[in-house]
């Protein structure tokens, strides 16, 4: 249960003066929710940092008023001049003076009786806006505001901005995030005071009342002590959750899993070339876990084309070899298909029965399927989401494999351990989107984690060029000589954004294009609106070498192989991230062709962007792209956390980012080694932390498993 001093927090947004059903549907396109939340509520409103500052503090004359200013005047309401009737277009003026001077009130388009109604003749107002000069005669248009005496102090001096959209004014949400305020309950503190006090940070109360009631101009800077104490309770909450989560884990008991060896002798027989070192040193690093009394959660990291698929495999081998079962899960039905078709020829070497469940396996092959499962005649399934239904009935899963993690959640990864029944499923996650230390830590602390580093013998560097899309019939013209001499190219279209034209549009666009110069019966599209039959289709169609082009969107970033195809085309590469521009190169060089990736951008480019086509060029290694792109980016987005519903942060994307997870994560490890059931005054604030910071669900989750 949420404690009750925080549910005035978590009320809906409409439940704030001024918050209808209308402002409520803007309040969702503004604020940034979290995954699985549909409706803003006020924490939401008060999680919605601001990107800068308007300083009204200049109160000067009018006479001493500087043209192209912003300033607050006090002032006396003299004469209105509406616009002349029948001219609309001539704005309407509300003439005001001051001891020194006058200035006049410019409105277009403007409600009389509105206007009469806020400048009465006579009455005294305060205004603050732009000020200009025009003729001669100093003039604001359409001010900011306009107070009565009496609500001068709800006048903001120093006035937040905002990320907006249209139809919601700042205004708006200015008003908001006040009455937020006023809800904030008084909270004991749960950091150290010594360590606020070193870096003299003020109480939670404060730091978030500072920002949206800036005391100072600096206060709405990500570097300010305000926003630097809120980023770190942030990071603090979700190193406490993970740490929280591994040392529940490690206390329940799981299922020691062990083999003779023989099935994996058998695939390792059948392997066309030798494991690599990293590969044995994984397997050794599984094997340990699975052999243990606790349960295993373990992290396998490898770049693109460093032989996952393979270590998985031999994991599951494991779990067959003690009599019992294995499932792999990938987050598309491409991705589990294609498992399904690498794995199976080793799997018939070693004697593996393999099933495949995905959304479209239906009626009676679905039921057989199932029933085989049930019974236990299937050694290792491979599906979707699919694994997750309550059908799903496995006769003795003892080991899971959940590749591409970073596309579930905590509540996925838990359903499927949760299906091996006594002690719980072993469980092996994997991602080839290498990861950050400094990530591995916020996105990843409740897992071990082994990495995969060297590729497989025999694979060529893919030679990467950037060209500007200037030169498009030129990279034409190359790609025409290629295809004669036998090769393959992916045309990767990008998510178009702030313009009428969709991804897919783009892509179909350059289908057509491509089709005329290549042939229909040459060029294939492939996106993700199409459903999964006709996408494996195409990809067959792409993998019998039947289609030469392949333009697709990032449908194609994860897991597809095709060994022939040798050209990758990325069309505005300026538009993607680095760990995706490295993904998608990746579906290259994995046969005997030389490789080549071309980064079609559009000129000119800015900086970031630059930095990021530079370093495709320079380095293939995913590690060192991956701690680029970081850099570049920014905590919260290298997982592609706004699309996949891994954590996002709200307030800690931060400059000093890295030093603060850091410090967050030998914090939380100290409070737990003191304090395991945050028993303690400040285990019990820490508590509210969590709530606060919405991660107690992984952690009721994780008590429950």
């Amino acid at each position: 249960m949420r404690p009750a001093p925080l549910i005035p927090l978590f009320a809906n947004a409409k439940s704030l003066t001024g918050i209808g059903p209308r402002m409520e549907l803007l309040l969702k396109k503004a604020l940034r929710l979290p995954p699985g939340v549909t409706e803003p509520r006020v924490i939401d409103v008060l999680w919605h940092m601001p990107t800068g500052v308007i300083d009204r503090r200049a109160t000067p004359t009018i006479a001493a008023a500087v043209p192209g200013t912003i300033a607050t005047l006090e002032v006396r309401v003299l004469k209105h001049r509406p616009s002349p009737r029948g001219n609309a277009r001539a704005p309407y003026k509300v003439l005001c003076e001051d001891e020194t001077g006058q200035i006049d009130l410019v409105f277009f388009h403007a409600e009389r009786s509105f206007i009469e109604r806020q400048l009465p003749v006579g009455a005294m107002r305060t205004i603050s806006g732009r000020v200009e000069s025009y003729n001669d005669r100093t003039q604001m248009t359409h001010p900011d505001y306009i107070v009565a005496p009496e609500a001068r102090a709800d006048l903001p001096m120093l006035e937040p901005v905002y990320p907006l959209t249209a139809g919601l004014s700042g205004k708006i949400l200015i008003k908001a995030a006040r009455q937020a305020l006023e809800r904030m309950p008084q909270f004991t503190e749960w950091q150290e005071p010594t360590w606020l006090a070193a870096r003299g940070w003020p109480d939670f109360t404060s730091a978030l009342t500072r920002i949206h009631r800036p005391e100072d101009a600096t206060d709405i800077s990500p570097g300010s002590g305000p926003w630097q104490r809120l980023a770190y309770d942030e990071l603090l909450a979700g190193q406490l959750a993970l740490a929280l989560v591994r040392q529940n884990l490690k206390a329940q008991k799981g299922r020691a899993v062990g083999g003779q060896g023989h099935i994996r002798a058998r695939i390792a027989k059948a392997l066309p070339f030798g494991l690599t070192r990293s590969q044995h040193e994984a397997l050794r690093e599984i094997e340990a876990d699975m052999g243990a009394s606790h349960r295993m959660l373990r992290l396998l990291q490898g770049d693109v084309g460093s032989g996952k698929t393979v270590v998985a495999l031999m994991s599951m081998a494991i779990a067959v070899e003690a009599g019992a079962q294995a499932a792999l899960m990938a987050p598309t039905e491409v991705l589990a298909r294609q498992h399904a078709e690498t794995v199976a020829p080793l799997a018939q070497a070693a004697g593996l029965t393999i099933g495949l469940l995905t959304g479209r396996e239906k009626g009676r092959p679905r039921t057989e399927l199932l029933e085989r499962l049930a019974s236990g005649e299937i050694d290792i399934l491979i599906g979707t989401h699919a694994l997750f239904q309550p059908d799903v009935v496995f006769k003795d899963l003892a080991f899971a494999v959940i590749d591409e993690q970073h596309r579930f959640g905590v509540h996925q990864r838990l359903a499927l351990q949760t299906k091996g029944g006594n002690g719980g499923a072993n469980v092996l996650v994997m991602t080839a989107t290498p990861i950050p230390r400094t990530l591995l830590m916020t996105h990843y602390g409740d897992l071990d984690v082994s990495r995969l580093t060297e590729k497989p013998a025999g694979r060529k560097p893919i030679t990467t060029t950037k060209v500007s899309t200037d030169r498009l019939d030129d990279v034409i013209d190359g790609l025409k000589r290629a295809v004669t001499q036998g090769a393959q190219i992916y045309w990767v279209c990008p998510l178009i954004e702030s313009s009428d034209k969709s991804e897919l549009a783009a892509a179909e666009e350059r289908h057509a294009h491509l089709s005329q110069i290549f042939g229909a019966e040459n060029v294939g599209l492939l996106h993700g609106a199409m459903s999964g039959a006709a996408k494996d289709a195409v990809m067959a169609a792409f993998s019998e070498d039947r289609l030469k082009i392949l333009v697709a969107t990032t449908v194609i970033e994860v897991g597809v192989n095709v060994p022939n195809a040798s050209i990758m085309v990325i069309e505005h590469a300026e538009r993607f991230g680095l760990a995706q521009l490295h993904q998608l190169r990746g579906r290259v060089g994995r046969g005997d062709r030389q490789s080549y990736c071309m980064l079609l951008y559009k000129a000119p480019l800015g900086e970031t962007a630059q930095s990021r086509l530079d370093m495709m060029r320079e380095s293939e290694d995913g590690f060192l792209i991956a701690e680029k792109d970081l850099e570049l980016r920014g905590g919260g987005e290298v997982l592609g956390a706004r699309q996949s519903g891994a954590p996002e942060f709200r307030v800690a994307e931060v400059p000093n980012f890295q030093e603060l997870v850091a410090a967050a994560r030998d914090d939380a490890t100290l409070v737990l080694n003191q304090d395991p059931d945050l028993a303690s005054p400040r285990g019990q604030a820490l508590r509210v932390l969590l709530y606060l910071f919405e991660c107690d669900e992984a952690v009721r989750l994780f008590r429950a498993a």
